[in-house]
Formats: structure tokens, sequence, C-alpha cells
């Protein structure tokens, strides 16, 4: 009985995630098969924006240097056994090539990483404790988006987690033309999280449900079958798509990276992000410009710590929303909140609630408008000249599409 309910689930999740399987899919085929999408991301599309702007090189962990030194593969294969951890990390030529690229190439998006880290990494760890997931998970998002919420695929993947429409909306992620709560740190977070147990409910194993997070289940079922029933990913390995058969070995270099960093001499950028910040609840449409405005905080700050609105409008009037703030400015957002919302309203909230509509009969103000009661033989040339105005004024006045007009009537004249 539990096999077949596991199976149903298997499926239902195959069928909902068709998107997203789909797209990685096509993602592979364009991409080397030995890097993930989030590793080839251009430093220009991914860090040079205002995120960027808030970590500075100044980090003092340890010492950065330009060299990356030699490793033996009976280090590499230590370090990895003392990570402690759930999840099987094994080490072979795949892990050490992708390791080597983080050592390398991809040093400066790793500073970036280990700074947003801070930042990140601990509600993470929050929402997979509140789970009861592996807590190494939590550098899932360094191969999914190099720890960056407002990260996009080329095949429309978005946040942290880099979840596609249709599996977004499936774990309650909200988009509309304000927000994409795929971009929301915490709400994903949990999304991602709770994706993650289903997916290790199906397959028991972990290395397989990190695959089919990346591929989708149907893809990794497929693998199986192919592979002859086998449930061991290093063995359906040959089977997967490109850009999955690295999805593990890239997780396990992730883990690798995050934790000895130092070793390859490679220091963390310092994070300008604030340690401490809470939400307020929103019921009403703001707009970053009068928070930054009234609360005197930095309108790339807001938009570092709420990257789910989109346009830099909480629209609260359709339902509550979060905003989070640096700690220190809760208690000043909530003595000025009366200020916040009247601080030029016309500028900043466009948008009318209510506005007037022609019946097509007049033309401007009827304050001063002038009839003139149609008598039998009246003609509308003859009104025109009576009143010194042209057919087609009288015409465009009272929505006239000829000129026949009836006795008996009001003709606006004026």
């Amino acid at each position: 009985m539990k096999n077949t309910v596991l199976t149903l689930i298997a499926c239902l999740f195959a069928t909902l995630a068709d998107a997203q399987t789909l797209a990685t899919q096509d993602a592979a085929q364009e991409l080397p098969a030995d890097m993930p999408e989030s590793m080839l991301a251009e430093m220009d599309s991914l860090y040079l924006d205002w995120h960027y702007r808030l970590l500075i090189t100044a980090g003092e962990d340890c010492h950065a240097s330009g060299e990356n030194p030699a490793v033996s593969d009976s280090v590499y294969i230590d370090r990895l056994s003392r990570i402690p951890s759930l999840i099987e990390m094994p080490y072979n030529a795949t892990v050490r090539r992708l390791i080597d690229q983080y050592a390398t190439r991809l040093r400066n998006k790793v500073s970036f990483m280990l700074a947003a880290a801070n930042f990140y990494i601990p509600m993470i760890e929050e929402a997979l404790e509140l789970y009861d997931l592996p807590q190494e998970l939590k550098y899932l998002p360094v191969i999914e988006s190099a720890l960056n919420p407002t990260a996009v695929s080329r095949q429309g993947a978005t946040g942290l987690w880099q979840f596609m429409l249709r599996t977004g909306k499936m774990y309650g992620l909200k988009q509309n033309s304000l927000i994409d709560e795929r971009r929301d740190p915490v709400k994903s977070t949990h999304a991602a999280v709770r994706y993650l147990k289903d997916l290790h409910g199906i397959y028991g194993d972990w290395n397989l449900a990190l695959a089919a997070y990346n591929c989708g289940p149907g893809t990794v079922n497929k693998a199986i079958r192919r592979a002859g029933g086998e449930t061991d990913f290093w063995k359906i390995y040959p089977f997967l798509p490109r850009e999955t058969r690295d999805y593990v070995p890239g997780f396990i270099a992730a883990n690798y990276i995050m934790n000895y960093y130092c070793e390859h001499g490679i220091a963390p950028m310092e994070n300008q992000l604030p340690d401490d910040t809470d939400t307020i609840r929103i019921t009403r449409d703001l707009h970053f410009g009068q928070v930054a405005a009234v609360c005197e905080i930095e309108l790339d700050q807001l938009r570092s710590l709420n990257p789910q609105y989109k346009r830099d409008l909480v629209p609260g009037t359709s339902g509550p929303c979060d905003l989070r703030l640096p700690f220190d400015l809760v208690t000043t957002f909530l003595e000025r909140q009366d200020s916040i919302y009247a601080y030029q309203p016309a500028q900043y909230r466009q948008k009318r609630k209510t506005v007037a509509v022609s019946d097509g009969t007049t033309v401007g103000s009827t304050k001063d408008a002038v009839y003139h009661r149609i008598k039998t033989g009246d003609t509308l040339g003859g009104i025109a000249a009576r009143y010194g105005v042209t057919v087609a004024q009288l015409r465009r006045l009272n929505g006239l599409h000829n000129n026949n007009i009836r006795a008996g009537r009001n003709l606006r004249v004026r």
C-alpha cells in the first residue's frame, strides 16, 4: 500500500513539474557537461546590481591570495569525510573537477557567496531544522542560484532555489505583476524544504532526491528504469541528463568549498546587510520610496531585504504583506507610519480608485450647457445657424452619427 501511494505521488510530481523538467533538459543541452548553469552565469548579469553593492571586499575571516594551492586526492577525501553530514558525500574525479572550478575561475563568486551566506544561511538552517532535514542541504542554493535571490535562469527559474513558475505555485508561492514569492528568501526556502522532503519520501535516498529536484521525478524514474531498477545515483548516472549528472557532484563540491575556502586562499566579502531584521505586516499599498524618505533608509537596502516586490510597491490592499526592515528601524516605522503613508501619495501610488466616465453624449463640462427644444420642421443646419455653431459641433456634442433629429427632444448647442 505504501509503495502504491509513493508511486502515485511520484506521478503527480512528474506531471506538475513537467515544465521544470523540460526547462532543465533544454538548458542542459546548451551547457557544457561539466558545470551547472549557476556556475556559468556571467558576473555582470548576476552580481553587478544593487544587491552586489551591499557587499565590499574587506573580509577578515582568512587571508586572501590569488593562487589556489595544490591539493592531493587524499586531502580532499579526508576533508570531505570530516564534514558532519547525513547525506553521503563520496569523492571522485567529477567532484574534484567541480571543486577546482570553485577554487580557481569562480573564486570571486565564492567570496560573494560566503558574504551572502551570513545573511541567508541562518534562515535556511531554521527551515531545515523545522522540517527535520539534513543541515548540509543549506548549501543547495549555492549551485542553484549562487545565493542570489533575484537570479533568473535562461528558462525562467527564479530565486535562491530556482523554482519554475508551475512548481512554485504548487508549493504556494504567489506570482503576479507586483510580487514574485519565488524571490522571497523565507517563503521560497520553506517551499523548497517541503519539496525536498516530499522527494525524499518518494526515493528514500537524498542523492536521488537531489537529482529529482534538478530534473524532475519523471526523468529520475526513467533513468532508474533504464539502469535496470538500480536506485543508486552513481549507477543511474549515465542515464541522467548531462547537467543532472553533475548536480550531485556539484552539491558535494559546494559543501566542500563553503567549509574549506580558507585552505584555498579565498576570503569572504564583508556583508553590509543588517545582522538583525524583523518583519512588519502591511495592509495598505506602500511604496519603498515612502519608507526610504521618512525612515531614512537606502532604497537599495529595502530592495535587498525585500526582493519579492518587483516594482518597489508593497500591495497591502490586495492582502496582508510582509515588509522586512533592519531591527533598529522597526520602531521608527511604527512611530512614523502615518507620515509614511501620507508622504507624496500622488507620486508613489498613482492608481485611481474611481474615475468619471463620459456617456458619449457630451464633451467637456455640462455646468453651462445650453439646450434647444427641437420643434417640427427644425433641421440640424438651421439650429446650427441660429446659435452660431457648426453642424459638426452639434453632432459631436450630442453623439449624432448623421443629421437626423426628432421633434420633442432636447439638443445641446453649447
